[in-house]
């Protein structure tokens, strides 16, 4: 099997590079270890609580239990389909705020500032809802939409957040994103809008496109320093692919250091203690990890419905024929429906919390099993996050999941914006237009209010939002992966385009950067293969 390009996983952003790079010709071999992405429940954007754990179509990663999460394994969703994850996320677009792309251009990571990227954004969305055209795109292939159906304890957020001082963002992806707004999703009509459903769906008649399911990459091959193809494992049987021009890896921020790894890229040392030949010594493969750790905050609710009571007997019922009618209700929802970026003081130049409203309360052992009454939830969430972990191959099998170390809350500055944001947020709850459908605080409840028992409550019930990136940072030095072509240093034919180039996480939910990422990075591709005039 010959072909011009193999891309790795047909995620958020391997859906972008292979829909783009086909468009020009070139011969596409797009590789993806999951099934299709048939399965009803990832259509539906209610169905993402189906989905948190699905056999099937996630990876169900686990990571180390430390001592920012109280010695508790915590579950990582991975997506394991066409679409990887953004076919079984919570379909929130947030673009980040541009200091976020600024500091990357500071830190090294020239053609990468928001100036630089903004028209990879554009490029990639559909968004036609009174947007600013300096900002938003309109002709891309990825639909953007407002939410579709807003529940009242909604807007008694927004207009709580509004009293105590967050002003009003009629755009949060556009020219200002510091303060209060609604949610905007990926979607397509009622139904989500993955990559899969966007830029591949556009791209699959190209016969130059190839799209290989249940194909497990299972080794890197190279000629020297020169990556010239893939093994892969398909439904039993062992096939290696050819590259004749380059090998691109999106499998994202946990498969795509574990493939370097298990191939003989990485950290000589420990590639050495577990068996693996070493190919590069590049001992920044599988560092910087870095993620969204939350921890919520939860109200028992009075006077106004919430999705608790939607989500079951007659009124889901009732939901189920709205939806198949009108394309709306609480069907379409994704997991947040309003969110405040703000600073968790004065001094920062930009925010660096998130808080994010759903008008639904879940289980404090679980997240994503839906409590039986009426609740309200803000997941507070320090967007910059200074503590840093570590992905690594446990063993040369491409089938042993790679070992997580994620380090929450590790270093104390990220405990200091978390217990910021928690007192933020009890603010808000303290308004008048949503403390009047408050009956009582049910987690962590209003008996905690020390710094020692808020941090101790996190430790104990906080979870992350699923959002690891950083472990193939680009940028220059010893610890960088890729450089800011994303390619592998020291390296010919391969390329890493995914979320795990980031130098450091956005201000925000991570699928919109890293379709970005996707865009630009097949940009680059295609002009250092152009022809020369």
């Amino acid at each position: 099997m010959e072909t011009d390009y193999i891309v790795v996983g047909a995620g958020s952003a391997g859906c972008a590079v292979a829909a783009r790079l086909s468009e020009t010709g070139a011969k596409v071999i797009l590789l993806e270890a999951g099934p299709r992405d048939s399965l009803l429940w990832i259509h539906i954007p209610a169905g993402v609580l189906k989905l948190l754990h699905h056999p099937t179509v996630n990876w169900n990663y686990s990571a180390e239990g430390t001592e920012g999460s109280a010695g508790r394994r915590i579950h990582w969703p991975r997506g394991k389909t066409l679409g990887g994850s953004s076919s079984i996320n919570g379909m929130l677009y947030v673009r980040g705020n541009p200091a976020d792309y600024d500091g990357w251009a500071q830190m090294g990571c020239r053609g990468w500032s928001f100036d630089d990227v903004l028209p990879y954004f554009r490029k990639s969305e559909d968004y036609k809802q009174g947007a600013d055209p300096e900002y938003r795109g309109k002709d891309g292939p990825l639909k953007v939409e407002d939410y579709r159906t807003i529940l009242p304890l909604t807007h008694r957020f927004i207009e709580a957040a509004q009293q105590v001082g967050y002003k009003f963002s009629r755009d949060l992806n556009g020219r200002e994103q510091e303060g209060v707004g609604y949610s905007q999703m990926t979607r397509i009509g009622r139904w989500r809008g993955s990559t899969a459903q966007t830029f591949l769906k556009q791209a699959r008649g190209r016969p130059n496109l190839r799209v290989e399911t249940e194909a497990l990459a299972t080794k890197l091959l190279f000629d020297g320093k020169r990556c010239t193809g893939v093994a892969f494992r398909q439904r039993g049987q062992d096939i290696v692919a050819k590259a004749h021009k380059e090998v691109i890896l999106c499998g994202g921020t946990v498969n795509s250091p574990h493939l370097l790894q298990i191939s003989g890229v990485g950290p000589a040392a420990h590639l050495q203690s577990i068996g693996v030949p070493v190919v590069h010594d590049l001992r920044g493969v599988g560092a910087n990890l870095q993620d969204h750790y939350v921890a919520r905050i939860s109200h028992r609710v009075r006077g106004s419905i919430s999705i608790n009571k939607l989500g079951r007997g007659l009124r889901l019922v009732r939901e189920v024929v709205r939806f198949a009618a009108e394309g709306r209700g609480a069907l379409t929802f994704g997991v947040t429906s309003a969110q405040v970026f703000c600073r968790s003081s004065p001094e920062k130049a930009s925010p660096d919390l998130q808080l994010l409203f759903t008008p639904a309360s879940y289980d404090a052992s679980r997240f994503g099993a839906l409590e039986q009454e009426d609740g309200m939830t803000v997941a507070i969430c320090p967007v910059r996050p200074d503590s840093r972990g570590t992905i690594m191959a446990a063993s040369p099998d491409p089938a042993r999941p790679p070992i997580i170390t994620p380090n929450y809350l590790s270093d104390p500055a990220d405990g200091r914006v978390l217990l910021a944001g928690m007192r933020f947020t009890r603010t808000i709850f303290a308004a008048p237009p949503i403390a009047q459908h408050s009956i009582v605080e049910t987690l962590p409840g209003s008996h905690i209010d020390t710094e020692d028992g808020l941090l101790d409550y996190a430790r104990r019930y906080g979870t992350t939002i699923y959002h690891p990136v950083g472990t193939c940072r680009m940028g220059e030095g010893p610890n960088a992966v890729v450089d800011t072509r994303l390619r592998v240093h020291g390296l010919q034919g391969l390329r890493v385009i995914d979320a795990s180039i980031m130098p450091t996480l956005t201000t925000g939910n991570t699928n919109a950067p890293t379709i970005m990422i996707g865009e630009k990075g097949a940009s680059m591709i295609r002009e250092d293969h152009a022809a020369p005039a």
